[in-house]
C-alpha cells in the first residue's frame, strides 16, 4: 500500500485527425474499413468476463447497405439478465475497494489505447454499423470517448479532494462511497461515446454495471468491451447484454439491488422506466439514482443583425451532420423576414454541395439513417408536410430504402410556428423553417419557448450585443446547452458539459463533475480527538 498522495496528469482533449487525401490516417482507416466489411463476427454476451452465447441471433448490418451483414450477435434472455446482475454484484466488493488511483490508471490506459490501437477499429465499426462519415466517427468514437475517460478520471480526483472544514480537535471528512447495488446503463445508437460514458462513468466511481447497448450499435460497443478488457478493467465490472430493452428493464428494475439508471434515449421510454422504478421503490435498499438524457427539439434563432453566411452554415451543419441523428441536432429554425431572401439562397447553395452515399466513399458528407423504422417514420413526416396547406418542401423530400436507408437532407418551410415538424422530435435529416415578422421579435421568442416540451440545445445568431443579452435571457429555460453565434451541436467534454431539462432529461451534465457526483453516496465521518468526559455546561451553573 503506497503512502503517497497522487495527482493525475492534467486532462486534455484528443486531437482530431483530418483524414485528408494522402494522409496516413486516411490510408489506415480505409484498410480497417475493408477488413471489417469483409468479415462477419459472432458477438457474444460478456458476463463476468465470460463470453456467453445464447443461440438467439440477430444481425448487425450497414444502414447504407442493409443486406450486408457485419456481425451476428447473441441476445440475452431472462436467465442471462439475472446472471449479469449476479456478476455485477459479485464484482462489486473488490472493485469498490480498489484504490481510486488504480481505477484512474485503467481509464487513462483506455484513452491511450483509443489514441493508438483502437482508433481505427472504433472509427471503422462506427462508420459501418452506425453509418457515420469518417469525420463524424473520429469526433465521436475516438475523440469524445477518450475525452470522457481522461476527464472523468480527473473529475473523480476533484470530487475526492472536496472535503469539509475541520478544527484543531475534530477531523471531518467525507467518504465518497459507490452506490449500494448495481447500475443499469441503457445506451443509444447515435454516439459510440455515449455508450462508453454511460457504462463507465458509474464504474470509475466504484460501481458495477449492467450494460444494455442499442441493437443498432452492437459492433462498436463490442469493441469497447474488448478495449475495457485490454486496459485491465476487472471481470464483472461492466457486463454486456444485448437484448430486448423491455425484458431487460423489467428484470433489472425489479431487482432489490438496483441502485441507479444511466440512460440516453427517448423521453417516452425514460418516463416509463421512471414510473416502473417509482412503483418498485419498496423493493430497493436505497432510492435509485436516475440520470437521463432524452429527447430534443433543438433550434437556431436568427436575429436581423446576424451574419447570414455564419447562420446558414450552422443550420446545415447542425441539421444534417450525421443525418440529423444527434440529440443536439437542429430541427427548427426562426429567420427574420428581412433576411429570408438572402438566407434561402445561401441554404439552397449549401445543400447543393452535399453528396450522399456509402461511408467508405469519403466524398460523402451524408449517409443513411439508422434503420427501416427510422426511415419509415421520417418519410411519414415528409409526406405530411407535402400535403399540408401551411407547409412546403423547400429542398430534399425524397427517400430510397432499396439498398440503404437514404433520405435526402430535407428543409420544410412553414407559415405555422406550431406546425407538427416544429413541435415533435423526428431525429432525422429534416429541418423546418419559420419566417417571422421582424417587428414581432418578443412574440416569436415566446412562441419558441412554448412550442416544444424539450429543452436540450439551442443557438442564437446576432451581432447586436443588447439583442444577444435579450435573447439569452428570454430563452433561458429553452436549452441546457445554449450557443451564441455557433451551431447547436458539438459539445466538447470538459468545455461544454452536456444535458438538458424539461422533457430532455435530468440535466446532470455528461462530461463534468456534476454527472460523476451522481454515482456516489457520500458518508460524512467525524472523528473527535478530545471528546467530552461529562455532561456539564456553563449555563447550568448557579448565579
Amino acid at each position: 500500500m503506497s503512502n503517497a498522495i497522487f495527482s493525475l496528469p492534467e486532462s486534455h482533449n484528443e486531437a482530431i485527425l483530418s483524414y485528408a487525401p494522402g494522409s496516413k490516417e486516411r490510408a489506415r482507416l480505409k484498410a480497417e474499413l475493408d477488413r471489417q466489411f469483409n468479415q462477419e463476427l459472432d458477438i457474444p454476451l460478456i458476463i463476468g468476463g465470460k463470453e456467453i452465447r445464447t443461440g438467439k441471433l440477430q444481425k448487425a448490418v450497414c444502414p447504407h447497405d442493409h443486406q450486408h451483414v457485419l456481425a451476428r450477435y447473441h441476445e440475452a434472455g431472462e436467465a442471462e439478465v439475472r446472471m449479469a446482475i449476479d456478476a455485477a454484484m459479485a464484482a462489486k466488493k473488490d472493485w469498490e475497494a480498489t484504490p481510486w488511483e488504480d481505477r484512474a490508471a485503467i481509464f487513462h490506459k483506455m484513452a491511450s489505447l483509443i489514441s493508438s490501437k483502437y482508433r481505427y477499429i472504433l472509427n471503422a465499426a462506427t462508420m459501418l454499423n452506425q453509418s457515420k462519415s469518417a469525420y463524424q466517427a473520429e469526433i465521436d468514437s475516438t475523440c469524445e470517448t477518450a475525452d470522457f475517460f481522461r476527464f472523468n478520471a480527473k473529475f473523480m480526483e476533484d470530487i475526492y479532494k472536496h472535503q469539509p472544514i475541520s478544527d484543531p480537535h475534530v477531523w471531518n471528512r467525507v467518504h465518497y462511497r459507490a452506490l449500494e447495488g448495481f447500475v443499469l446503463a441503457v445506451t443509444p445508437f447515435n454516439f459510440t461515446a455515449i455508450g462508453a460514458n454511460l457504462a463507465t462513468a458509474p464504474a470509475i466511481m466504484g460501481n458495477t454495471v449492467v450494460w444494455k447497448p442499442a441493437s443498432t450499435s452492437i459492433l462498436s460497443n463490442y469493441y469497447l468491451m474488448q478495449l475495457f478488457k485490454e486496459a485491465g478493467l476487472p471481470d464483472g465490472v461492466i457486463n454486456f447484454i444485448p437484448g430486448r430493452g423491455s425484458m431487460i428493464g423489467k428484470i433489472a428494475l425489479e431487482d432489490p439491488n438496483f441502485a441507479g439508471l444511466h440512460f440516453t434515449g427517448s423521453t417516452g421510454v425514460f418516463n416509463s422506466m421512471w414510473k416502473t422504478i417509482g412503483d418498485n421503490l419498496s423493493r430497493y435498499k436505497s432510492y435509485p439514482r436516475l440520470v437521463g438524457e432524452t429527447g430534443g427539439k433543438d433550434y437556431i434563432f436568427m436575429h436581423a443583425s446576424a451574419d447570414a453566411e455564419e447562420t446558414a452554415a450552422a443550420i446545415v451543419r447542425a441539421g444534417f451532420e450525421y443525418q440529423g441523428q444527434k440529440c443536439s441536432a437542429c430541427s427548427r429554425v426562426y429567420i427574420p423576414a428581412s433576411r429570408w431572401a438572402e438566407m434561402k439562397t445561401l441554404l439552397l447553395g449549401l445543400l447543393a454541395e452535399i453528396k450522399m452515399g456509402d461511408v467508405r466513399d469519403f466524398r460523402n458528407f451524408f449517409n443513411a439513417v439508422i434503420d427501416e423504422a427510422a426511415f419509415d417514420s421520417t418519410m411519414k413526416y415528409i409526406e405530411l408536410a407535402k400535403n399540408a396547406k401551411d407547409a412546403e418542401i423547400l429542398a430534399g423530400g425524397k427517400g430510397d430504402k432499396s439498398k440503404g436507408y437514404f433520405i435526402e437532407p430535407t428543409i420544410i418551410l412553414t407559415t405555422n410556428p406550431k406546425f407538427v415538424t416544429m413541435e415533435e422530435e423526428i431525429f432525422a435529416p429534416v429541418v423546418t423553417l419559420y419566417v417571422y415578422d421582424d417587428a414581432k421579435l418578443e412574440e416569436t421568442l415566446k412562441v419558441l419557448d412554448q412550442t416544444s416540451p424539450y429543452a436540450l440545445t439551442g443557438a442564437i445568431f446576432a451581432r447586436d450585443r443588447y439583442v444577444i443579452n435579450q435573447l439569452t435571457e428570454a430563452l433561458a429555460n429553452t436549452a441546457g446547452n445554449f450557443y451564441i453565434n455557433d451551431k447547436c451541436t458539438g459539445a466538447v467534454v470538459g468545455h461544454q458539459p452536456f444535458g438538458g431539462a424539461r422533457a430532455s432529461g435530468t440535466n446532470d451534465k455528461a462530461g463534468s463533475l456534476l454527472n460523476l457526483i451522481r454515482w456516489t453516496s457520500p458518508r460524512t465521518i467525524k472523528e473527535s480527538f478530545t471528546p467530552p468526559r461529562d455532561i456539564k455546561f456553563p449555563f447550568l451553573e448557579a448565579e
